[in-house]
């Protein structure tokens, strides 16, 4: 055995060593100093159950939409869905006006489509203007701000204190909509948690960043004793008091919060407003009964199709059927250690891909196989026909998985651009297995084939050949 063949082997032992360690169920991950790693088997939304949602941008289809404002949306609404605790959930943009996320395991579908469809434009606004119980009268209302205001949108009126004329000459107070002017908005925010109070009511802490702290600092420095309410998509949620200067840019925001609806609120800040507006048009609740039954289903037919193959090589190429079966149990254990690592979320079509890469590894052992089994009946040795066997079955190995290759980035495309999650969740699982079936084939199966080879000492191929 060659010192190169040596390597390969204790390659092979550590990968295999660290593939085990990734795929035992209970396995502790790996912490190097306070970056902790977990391996998790995420399953999708047809194996678990949970929610689809069909979310399109809330403007006249008549308005442009820029692509860049779709992108940050549908980044925005997949921080806000891993925000609210949900990391099996895709998100991904369908077309030019449409968001698809999926909420494997949900069990509260509204109050996590709720979250996500919020704007979550937070304004800092100066209500100086008017007295602080006509304010409070307001908390939970519609106002109208200087900030990105439409002239038409509906807001609440109040009652104005100044006298107007009539032409009776006769006094009057008359309801109108003042323009509250926005200090700050929710850009100047560096963090967003939830806390609570002397009392426990829930309250959403915030620290501003320097800018927004000397901003901040400024404003309740020159208006003790005014009004600086908080507004969130134009509603008004709380109106404090601002009792001194708060020059450390650090502050908290109360209405009445319970832990949801708080939780609710620091999501939506944390991760910034939406570009532009969403509203769901389609939701499909997958039960967890069907869901449990496909993953049952397919993990019978895996197993079912994995032990024809197995019976198929073993009993036709004898002994490089044996070790083809070890390669690809080694190459399954890979293979699933990477979707825990990274981690892939797994759904049927997943499953399917992963199946298919098996087809890939199986290829390249009967192509060298075969090769191996001509060289052997034009009576070259067993060291000879093992080297030939795989240097004239490689073109062949590598133009078929280049070709696969090329399909599955041409599958993940399509899927990423026209929301198809069933064939961008194939194309992932699939080009990940044939990387690894060819791992398994060129490295696994010659390491172990030569490892044979060197002790094999029978001349009476046909028996452990097939030839």
């Amino acid at each position: 055995m060659s010192q190169r063949s040596y390597y390969l082997l204790i390659v092979v032992a550590v990968v295999l060593g660290l593939a085990i360690y990734i795929a035992i169920p209970n396995s502790p991950g790996i912490q190097v100093g306070s970056i902790k790693k977990a391996f998790i088997t995420r399953l999708g939304l047809d194996l678990v159950g949970g929610v689809q949602a069909l979310m399109e941008a809330d403007i006249p289809a008549t308005t442009p939409i820029d692509s860049s404002s779709m992108d940050a949306a549908t980044s925005i609404v997949e921080n806000r869905v891993n925000g609210l605790g949900l990391t099996e959930a895709v998100v991904q943009k369908a077309g030019e006006r449409r968001i698809v996320v999926e909420l494997p395991g949900e069990t509260d579908p509204e109050r996590a489509l709720a979250t996500i469809q919020q704007t979550g434009l937070l304004e800092f606004v100066d209500m100086s203007s008017i007295p602080q119980d006509q304010a409070l009268n307001l908390v939970g209302a519609k106002l109208k701000t200087d900030f990105g205001q439409s002239s038409q949108e509906q807001t609440v009126p109040i009652t104005s204190t100044a006298p107007i004329t009539s032409t009776s000459g006769l006094t009057s107070t008359v309801p109108i909509s003042p323009t509250f002017k926005t200090i700050m908005t929710g850009a100047d925010l560096k963090a967003v948690s939830v806390t609570t109070n002397q009392a426990g009511q829930y309250e959403v802490a915030f620290t501003l960043t320097s800018d927004g702290a000397k901003t901040f600092s400024d404003f309740t420095a020159a208006h003790v004793n005014d009004i600086l309410a908080i507004v969130v998509d134009k509603k008004l949620i709380s109106a404090p008091r601002i009792n001194s200067a708060i020059p450390d840019g650090r502050g908290v925001i109360t209405g009445n919060f319970s832990s949801d609806s708080a939780n609710s609120l620091a999501v939506q800040l944390r991760y910034g407003s939406l570009p532009i507006p969403l509203k769901v048009i389609e939701i499909r609740t997958v039960g967890p009964t069907l869901g449990q039954q496909s993953l049952q289903t397919s993990l019978r037919a895996g197993a079912i199709g994995f032990l024809i193959v197995f019976l198929f090589m073993l009993l036709y190429y004898r002994l490089p059927g044996a070790i083809a079966d070890v390669a690809i149990i080694i190459y399954a254990l890979i293979t699933f250690a990477i979707f825990r690592f990274i981690p892939v979320t797994l759904t049927l079509p997943g499953i399917a891909g992963f199946l298919l890469s098996t087809g890939s590894a199986l290829d390249a052992n009967i192509l060298i196989f075969e090769r191996m089994k001509e060289e052997l009946r034009s009576g070259k040795t067993l060291r000879q026909s093992v080297d030939l066997g795989w240097k004239r079955a490689w073109p062949s190995i590598r133009d078929s998985n280049i070709a696969t290759l090329i399909t599955c980035v041409i599958l993940f495309w399509f899927g990423s651009n026209y929301g198809a999650t069933i064939v961008k969740g194939f194309s992932i699982t699939l080009s990940i297995g044939v990387c690894v079936s060819l791992f398994s084939a060129l490295v696994i199966t010659r390491v172990i084939m030569e490892l044979v080879t060197i002790n094999f000492k029978s001349k009476n191929y046909s028996r452990w050949f097939g030839i």
